[in-house]
């Protein structure tokens, strides 16, 4: 008898190989002709969608700047007309993405509700579809997304998405894109905050903080404070308004928190809150000089959750309060050790590449906008829009040329 010897290494591996092609191809067939089946319908106003909409933001990997509590605080406040998209697929809600329009320049711009405020935005998708990424037909996709805002926006426009976060793929990857001038920067959280500390310099980063605590100490100590009541996060947030201000004048800048629908849709977000999803929309946090009256913050931040996910969005310092002991980074200290043991996964610090975010997060994050135009004009703002955010990068990545370029709009705004 005449017997073949099976490589038990190599055969498996090749049928493995297979298998996992036409998987791929089935999958990819099946996405294109769930795409054909898919109605997307345009809302313009939130409250239709909000059962469909809380059940996508369960899933922990969609972003808090999509929640339904953060939105209905910006709309609340600005009051822009919305063109929300819903897909749906099969009976059952396959996306949601929150869009409101903006007139900027004669152009009317679909963006990411509140993007202007984001730190990421992921758009809502059920899990089904948000596993399926990478197959979806990108040209399909986006012909549906423009004959739905067709009439309604020139261009859409979804800034800061991350192409993949946390593992998944994002089912807007395929759609045409423009990588974003900035990153964003996270702190995995380990097991305790001595191991998450060890993924950065942490003995340093110890010395440094025994530094900071003798110099607080010589200054009368200081305390860490978490307000619990919600007028005191209010007027908490109104002392971050006045020292973000002088920070912004003293660097020649403008306020980016001045207006008053901004300041209004922060309020707003204090007050949401859930406990019971581990969700709040900002949360104040002081550190605050003893011996002195109520006023003496010497830092302040505000911070955002949605289940393991933290996200820094804003923080200040009083500049004439014990400068040389870098309060800030003290701060950032206590809260990121304080929140270890809460279930949280993610300290995110935001957008934006600065010296104290690289000395805490050793991961970082590229972010892409959606560049869709819908009509003419849009194929104009598009283009605009590319050429502006690959320049800005352009400059972003040489330090002595941005430093240059940020001297030459503090002098002339």
């Amino acid at each position: 008898m005449q017997t073949q010897k099976l490589d038990v290494h190599e055969q498996p591996s090749e049928d493995g190989a297979l298998a996992q092609t036409a998987i791929s191809r089935l999958r990819q067939l099946s996405m294109k002709l769930a795409m054909a089946e898919i109605n997307i319908e345009v809302f313009d106003t939130m409250q239709p969608l909000e059962k469909d909409w809380r059940a996508l933001e369960r899933d922990n990997l969609q972003s808090l700047h999509q929640s339904y509590d953060w939105c209905t605080a910006w709309v609340s406040a600005f009051q822009r007309p919305l063109a929300i998209l819903k897909g749906t697929y099969a009976g059952e809600t396959a996306f949601i993405l929150p869009v409101e329009i903006v007139k900027s320049r004669g152009f009317a711009v679909a963006k990411f509700i509140a993007a202007d405020h984001s730190n990421i935005n992921t758009g809502l998708f059920s899990e089904g579809f948000a596993e399926t990424g990478g197959s979806i037909d990108p040209h399909d996709f986006a012909g549906r997304l423009q004959q739905a805002l067709k009439g309604r926006a020139d261009l859409l426009l979804l800034q800061n998405i991350p192409l993949e976060w946390r593992g998944r793929q994002s089912p807007l990857a395929g759609l045409p894109m423009v990588q974003n001038q900035n990153h964003a920067y996270q702190l995995p959280f380990l097991a305790s905050f001595e191991e998450t500390l060890k993924q950065l310099n942490a003995k340093n980063r110890r010395k440094k903080f025994r530094v900071q605590s003798k110099r607080l100490e010589a200054a009368g100590g200081v305390e860490y404070v978490i307000p619990e009541t919600s007028e005191e996060q209010h007027r908490l947030l109104d002392v971050f308004f006045r020292l973000k201000s002088a920070r912004f004048t003293s660097l020649g800048l403008p306020d980016v928190f001045a207006d008053g629908e901004t300041q209004a849709f922060l309020h707003g977000l204090i007050d949401k809150r859930d406990d019971g999803r581990e969700y709040f929309g900002l949360q104040m946090h002081v550190l605050r000089l003893n011996g002195g009256n109520e006023e003496q913050i010497a830092a302040i931040s505000g911070i955002s959750r949605k289940g393991d996910h933290i996200i820094c969005q804003f923080g200040a310092i009083d500049e004439e309060l014990v400068p040389d002991t870098s309060p800030g980074e003290f701060l950032y200290w206590q809260t990121i050790s304080g929140l270890h043991g809460k279930g949280i996964a993610l300290f995110d610090f935001g957008l934006g590449d600065q010296t104290y975010k690289r000395s805490w997060a050793p991961v970082e994050t590229a972010h892409y906008d959606v560049v869709l135009p819908v009509s003419l004009l849009g194929t104009v703002a598009g283009t605009a829009h590319r050429i502006v955010t690959r320049g800005k990068a352009h400059i972003k990545a040489r330090p002595k040329l941005y430093k240059f370029a940020q001297s030459i709009r503090a002098r002339f705004g």
